[in-house]
């Protein structure tokens, strides 16, 4: 018998976007955008040093970006909904090209702001038509400085497309039909698909995980060869294109898509080196715990407690906690969760078909946010809802503001989504109706999180460094790329994995080294992380009057950068130490009480 459907909407829609997929608005947006690209290429081709025709040409590029990434959203959505939707997919391969275009005449106009005399650049900004625009065209300056001349950057866009690009795209195909033979603990054998292989891994049940682990091994290891040619093919690439541009570190290019400096980033690396103890005495509590003298990589995500049998957590309950708990702590965010869910902004169903995975995604163009998941029933669902209505809410906050100053960087985007679990946390911890086995569950959750965020992607920065330095000499082998994996691994864990513990292959079957889209996608989640627990922290101690300040620092994340905003509403200095230690300190009380259970 089916499940009764929820009272709560629990299936979003996106019909405000377009009527329908190959519907005549949705066909019209389209002709209408590849027609306004091909003139805006021409546009900016042919833009001189007149500074007003200029700042005409950056407004008209703002509101032409909306429309393009309207549709992107929109594309997106509708390819997680539903991921055997060829149509879709199709359209999908489509906009990258058109996307590609955009890049081009994004790489004009960063040219001919670079070719501005400095005189002449801030007689421009001064133009009231750029009002608030002023930090994201300062950073479009900046990259023209640090750019190909336009012929060049316009062959690099189209070589991406079928290099840099393609190399992901391999990894994502082949690894989207890799599956191994398992062998499970009551001694049957089953096809596995590898999207499978994770959850197996979190299992509580430890021989299920180890053999999900070891049998899993062997397409990682077949294709070896293959996915260290795609690694190397996709560093290989940026290094060539750093060279070209004349930037210096393959780590100046990601700390500009944060907005923030290598000192802060050392900074913080420095406070987690220096009180990396913290959280390795969760693991060890994990270990006592399991019965184990130290953790396997495969006892990593799983939990030690279990979650206490009580009757599964339909998705009306899980709403009305989250709304509870968002309300009594900050009345704005539960009153903008509930008008998610009446507007159905919000895809929660679980169906076949979906595609794996959570994400908030929006519109600058309908100033909409849509958040997807799908919910299992579970507290560990929960807490992803509150983290996901943590960004949409980020978004919610920045509508007044125009599209070029409400692109925030992926480190600021982490600190609303883990400020948003943190109320639900804190609030299902504090409230007296709580079992003790429900609390000591949650704590072993908030550990697990703990490890991921201060050594687990720490490790994976490591790595990436090493091989990067190492790759700038040349190609590096898979023996290699094991060795580095290993090295990086004993390096945070220390003495918390056991002596056959490591997974020299994590560096192959972890997906965020191959996003071609981005490099080193593993610092910016600290640093939200720890932003946030520093948030978090001044909102314990202040209480309501907090929020409006938090509210200024979410105002500003696309205006300014992380330096600046925690600067303008903190008073902190991310260059210190100091701050990021008091931040990594927060999880002390918690950790006092995991190790108690």
């Amino acid at each position: 018998m089916s499940s009764p459907a929820p009272l709560t909407p629990d299936r979003w829609s996106l019909e405000s976007w377009f009527s329908g997929f190959g519907k005549a608005d949705y066909i019209d947006f389209k002709a209408v955008l590849v027609r306004d690209i091909e003139a805006m290429k021409a546009r900016t081709a042919a833009l001189g040093s007149d500074t007003a025709e200029i700042a005409k040409t950056i407004n008209a590029i703002e509101s032409l970006s909306d429309r393009l990434g309207h549709l992107s959203a929109y594309l997106g959505c509708l390819s997680a909904d539903d991921a055997n939707d060829e149509a879709v997919k199709a359209d999908e391969a489509w906009i990258s090209t058109l996307e590609a275009e955009s890049t081009k005449l994004m790489a004009s106009l960063r040219s001919t702001l670079a070719s501005l005399s400095d005189e002449a650049f801030d007689a421009m900004l001064a133009d009231a038509s750029l009002k608030n625009a002023e930090h994201a065209v300062k950073r479009l300056r900046y990259e023209g400085q640090h750019q190909m001349k336009a012929e060049m950057e316009s062959l690099a866009a189209d070589l991406n497309v079928n290099g840099l690009h393609a190399w992901g795209r391999l990894y994502d195909t082949l690894t989207g039909k890799m599956e191994f033979e398992m062998t499970f603990p009551d001694g049957h054998k089953e096809v596995v698909a590898m999207s499978r292989r994770r959850a197996l891994m979190s299992e509580p049940d430890r021989k299920t995980r180890e053999a999900a682990f070891h049998d899993g091994q062997k397409p990682w290891n077949d294709h070896s060869v293959t996915l260290a040619a795609a690694l190397n093919g996709i560093a290989g690439t940026r290094h060539s294109l750093y060279g070209r541009r004349g930037i210096p570190h393959f780590l100046d290019t990601p700390l500009f898509d944060g907005a923030m400096s290598r000192k802060s980033l050392d900074a913080m690396l420095e406070a987690i080196h220096t009180h990396i103890e913290l959280p390795r005495r969760a693991l060890r509590k994990a270990a006592k715990l399991q019965g184990t003298a130290a953790l396997h990589y495969f006892d990593l995500e799983a939990p030690q407690i279990a979650a206490p049998e009580e009757k599964p957590l339909d998705w009306d309950e899980a709403c009305k906690t989250v709304d509870q708990a968002f309300s009594a702590a900050y009345p704005r965010l539960g009153a903008y969760f509930r008008e998610m869910l009446a507007n159905r902004w919000i895809e929660a169903q679980p169906r076949t078909g979906k595609r794996p995975g959570a994400f908030c995604t929006g519109s600058q163009f309908k100033h909409e946010e849509r958040v997807y998941m799908t919910f299992h029933q579970t507290v560990h669902d929960m807490v992803t809802l509150a983290h996901e209505v943590g960004h949409a809410w980020h978004s919610c906050v920045l509508r007044p503001a125009r599209s070029f100053a409400a692109n925030y960087p992926m480190t600021l985007a982490e600190t609303a989504s883990n400020f948003g679990e943190m109320i639900l946390l804190s609030g299902l911890m504090n409230d007296p109706g709580i079992t003790e086995a429900t609390k000591a569950y949650l704590l072993d959750q908030e550990m697990l999180r703990a490890h991921a965020y201060l050594i687990n992607i720490p490790m994976r920065y490591e790595f990436e460094k090493a091989f990067y330095t190492e790759r700038a000499s040349g190609e590096v082998s898979v023996s290699r790329l094991r060795e580095l994996m290993n090295e990086a691994q004993r390096k945070m864990y220390g003495d918390t994995l056991l002596d056959d513990g490591t997974d020299p292959m994590f560096w192959a079957s972890k997906m965020h080294f191959f996003i071609s889209g981005i490099s080193f996608y593993n610092f910016p989640y600290v640093f939200g992380y720890l932003l946030s627990q520093a948030l978090f922290a001044r909102f314990k101690a202040e209480g309501a009057s907090f929020l409006p300040r938090y509210e200024a620092f979410l105002s500003l994340t696309g205006s300014a950068t992380c330096e600046e905003v925690v600067k303008q509403t903190l008073g902190e200095d991310l260059t210190c130490p100091d701050f990021w230690a008091t931040a990594l300190k927060a999880m002390e009380p918690s950790l006092v009480a995991y190790e108690a259970v």
